[in-house]
C-alpha cells in the first residue's frame, strides 16, 4: 500500500469511527443510521472537517449519547446549535469541558438554578454530572462549523435527533423533555405528552434571558421526576477550585 492510500484509509477509518454510536443507542437507532440521508450526512460532515475547522472535535460529537444510555434516560434537554468558539463544543447541550469560560445562556442557566433551587453558581459549565444522572443533553445540530453558526444546519442532523426524541418518547419509561426557546418547542409534536412531562420556557440565551429568569424549570423537573416515583437530582455541578 502506498503512503498516500494509507492516509487515505486512515482517514476514512477516523470518518466511520466518528459515527459510530455509543453501544447503548445502536439497537433503537440503526434504522436511522441505514438511510440515504444519514450516508449523505457523513459525507458533509467528512468534506466539512477537510475544508474546515469542525466543532465539536471527532470523537465527541455523540458524547451525549455515550454519557447518557438510552435506558437511563430521565431527562431530555434540548439545544440547538453546538457552540461555535474554540474550545466549547463537546458533543453534549449547553455544557463545556473544565477549564472553559462558561458561556452566557449557561450562566444564565446556572442564575436560574440558583434562584430556583438554592443550588451554588459552579466555578465550570462541565454539565457531566448531570449527565451521569439521566439528563440527556441533546443538540438538534451536532456540528458546526468553527465561527459559523447554524452552519450545518438542514443537513440532516435534526432528522437524526428528532429520531433520538421519538425514541425517548416511545420508551415505557416516563421521561421529563425540556424544551427552551422557540425552536425545542417545535418538536413538541415528536412527545406522547400523554406519558411524559414537558417543561417548556423561554431560552436562556441573554437575547431571553428576563424572560427565562423566574421561570422555575429546575423544581419542575424535579416535581416531575418525584411524580414519576424517582428521586430529584442533585443539581449541583462540584467546583473545580478548591
Amino acid at each position: 500500500m502506498t503512503e498516500v492510500a494509507e492516509v487515505e484509509t486512515a482517514v476514512s477509518q477516523d470518518e466511520a469511527a466518528e459515527f459510530e454510536l455509543p453501544e447503548a443507542w445502536r439497537e433503537v437507532l440503526a434504522g436511522e443510521t441505514e438511510k440515504p440521508y444519514f450516508a449523505q450526512l457523513t459525507e458533509f460532515v467528512a468534506a466539512e472537517r477537510a475544508a474546515h475547522q469542525v466543532f465539536p472535535p471527532r470523537g465527541q460529537v455523540f458524547s451525549a449519547l455515550a454519557a447518557t444510555a438510552y435506558q437511563d434516560v430521565r431527562v431530555l434537554v434540548l439545544g440547538q446549535d453546538p457552540y461555535h468558539d474554540d474550545g466549547q463544543a463537546h458533543g453534549m447541550s449547553f455544557s463545556v469541558l473544565p477549564g472553559t469560560k462558561t458561556p452566557p445562556s449557561l450562566r444564565n442557566i446556572f442564575k436560574e438554578l440558583n434562584a430556583d433551587l438554592g443550588v451554588a453558581v459552579p466555578d465550570n459549565g462541565y454539565l457531566m454530572p448531570w449527565a451521569e444522572q439521566g439528563v440527556l443533553l441533546l443538540n438538534a445540530v451536532l456540528t458546526v462549523r468553527a465561527h459559523e453558526a447554524n452552519s450545518h444546519k438542514n443537513k440532516g442532523w435534526e432528522k437524526f435527533t428528532d429520531a433520538v426524541i421519538k425514541a425517548v418518547s416511545d420508551r415505557a419509561e416516563p421521561c421529563v423533555f425540556v424544551l427552551w426557546g422557540n425552536y425545542a418547542k417545535k418538536k413538541l409534536p415528536l412527545i406522547d405528552t400523554e406519558r411524559h412531562v414537558v417543561v417548556q420556557g423561554a431560552h436562556p440565551s441573554p437575547l431571553s434571558a428576563k424572560l427565562f429568569h423566574g421561570s422555575k424549570p429546575f423544581s419542575q423537573i424535579d416535581e416531575a421526576l418525584q411524580g414519576f416515583g424517582g428521586e430529584p437530582l442533585n443539581w449541583r455541578i462540584p467546583d473545580l477550585k478548591a
